[in-house]
């Protein structure tokens, strides 16, 4: 049973709060069962046709949209997976428990350099994910639990697929609606590789609960999913290889930032870049990759298991959205106005179905937009994405707002930047950092901040008193020289960047 901590969250989930949103399993399970079509009033079954008040097909920050106004309306929710989505259940939640946890496995193992003498001596794989999933998966069946318990509220468990306007079926039931809010989420994209498909190869969805740590893993792909989950295997001991078929990690960062990073990876791991994967095949336990090197010679990588983390891809298409007069752009994502209406009247949409940054903050914003709208359709709100902050919690830590370097030439923006050294405050000196950064990027003649990128320990922090001065369309003078910043803390750095502006 569910902690009264567990319970507490799960009623934030199911309620209006925060943090979390789905994106992605074709599972039903919850709590280790299978899912029947369940409903409110006292486990009523839904069967047959069903009209609502409002429909909400994705169990994630889609959920959130629900709140105290909408007590006296009659809504159906339709969830194919897991209560609280991607980030509860296989994204950015448990992902940075591990993240955590690997980085005090890091920090053991690097300790000598500073007269500490500890060590790293082993993980145990199953504790690290007993102790994760112990504590979500409660999470995730009190949200169910919460959601049938209400009266007015029927939970349909499977894919909804729009076979008409307003019209949705799940299942054998028929479910239609006055207003429809589309949060379906995303799910990992996989490439298409001669034998890939029937390999036995584990997504962001399946790695964070395998059995045991693999000896050898081969991550294929270079973005942040890869570099966070190839980063947490690699820390606990997992012989890691990737294989990127670019030549640098997180392709759409900064420069400066994408090539510290790639850098740093190098170092640690076994880097293949620019390599292209050519078939894939079992040999006995053994996952094999045929892959054509930087001689263009054909060789192979063989591994434990192999995670393919080569982005992500909306599921309009598992919708059949356009059968409900619902537009996508040519990517797939279904498009919206700015108060995130789509193309069929009384139908909103929200999250990573509809924005490729797939962010949750992102679609928290959204929810709390599409709720708004809902109720209060002749003032409605509009959604701010004009500063949408990013991090990559690898080894090291990388956040991001706003534009880059390259971006600022293709726009021909008039621009100066500044990269700043930890090693400049005198915390950076004192931690000896001799690789982390600061980067800002400021117009030359308005003098507000065009982007800012860091690079080091605590990154995705530090970068948030930068995206409150853009929000607040401060200058960077105004930014550095308007208040105090601690002494002798990290955050020092940001400040000496922006003075040299």
């Amino acid at each position: 049973m569910p902690d009264a901590q567990a319970l507490e969250k799960a009623h934030e989930i199911a309620g209006v709060h925060r943090h979390l949103t789905r994106t992605g399993s074709d599972t039903t399970p919850i709590g280790g069962k299978t899912l029947p079509i369940l409903g409110g009033e006292g486990g009523r079954v839904p069967r047959s046709m069903r009209h609502f008040d409002l429909l909400i097909i994705g169990a994630g920050s889609g959920n959130s949209v629900i709140g105290p106004e909408h007590d006296d309306w009659d809504i159906a929710i339709a969830e194919h997976g897991l209560f609280g989505g991607t980030c509860l259940n296989v994204g950015c939640i448990p992902s940075k428990m591990f993240v955590y946890a690997a980085e005090v496995a890091e920090l053991a193992a690097d300790s000598e350099r500073l007269g500490v003498h500890t060590s790293f001596d082993g993980a145990d794989w199953p504790a690290i994910r007993d102790r994760i999933f112990g504590r979500i998966d409660p999470i995730a069946e009190g949200g169910l639990d919460y959601r049938m318990g209400l009266p007015n509220v029927t939970v349909y468990a499977g894919t909804a697929r729009f076979t008409g306007p307003s019209t949705v079926a799940v299942g054998d039931d028929t479910i239609t609606a006055d207003k429809i809010v589309v949060a379906a989420g995303a799910r990992p994209a996989v490439p298409d590789v001669p034998g890939l498909a029937g390999l036995g190869y584990h997504t962001s969805d399946t790695i964070m609960r395998l059995d045991a740590l693999p000896e050898r893993l081969v991550v294929l792909g270079g973005g942040y999913i890869a570099a966070e989950l190839g980063s947490v295997m690699g820390a606990f001991g997992s012989h890691v290889t990737f294989v990127l078929r670019g030549d640098t990690f997180l392709r759409r960062e900064d420069d400066e930032i994408r090539e510290r990073f790639t850098a740093a990876y190098s170092r640690r791991f076994d880097v293949r870049l620019n390599t292209p994967v050519l078939a894939a095949r079992r040999d006995g336990p053994e996952v094999v990759l045929e892959v054509q090197d930087g001689h263009n010679e054909r060789t192979e990588l063989r591994a434990d298991e192999l995670l393919v983390a080569t982005g992500r891809i909306p599921n309009g298409d598992r919708l059949d959205v356009a059968a409900g007069g619902i537009d996508t752009d040519p990517a797939g994502y279904v498009a919206t106005d700015d108060q995130l209406r789509t193309t069929a009247e009384g139908v909103w949409a929200l999250g990573d179905v509809t924005n490729p940054v797939q962010l949750k903050h992102v679609a928290n914003h959204e929810a709390r937009v599409v709720r708004h709208n809902l109720s209060h359709p002749d003032d409605p709100a509009h959604v701010d994405h004009r500063f949408i902050p990013h991090a990559v919690f690898g080894y090291p830590q990388v956040a991001s707002v706003g534009l880059t370097e390259r971006e600022c030439r293709e726009r021909s923006l008039p621009y100066r930047s500044h990269v700043q050294p930890f090693s400049s405050a005198a915390y950076g000196w004192a931690m000896e950092d001799t690789s982390s950064a600061v980067k800002v990027i400021a117009h030359a003649e308005t003098r507000r901040l065009l982007g800012a990128h860091i690079i080091g320990p605590q990154a995705s922090t530090l970068i948030q008193q930068l995206i409150q001065g853009m929000h607040f369309d401060l200058t960077v003078d105004q930014m550095a020289r308007h208040q105090y910043y601690i002494h002798p803390a990290l955050p020092e750095v940001v400040e000496q960047a922006l003075l040299e502006l």
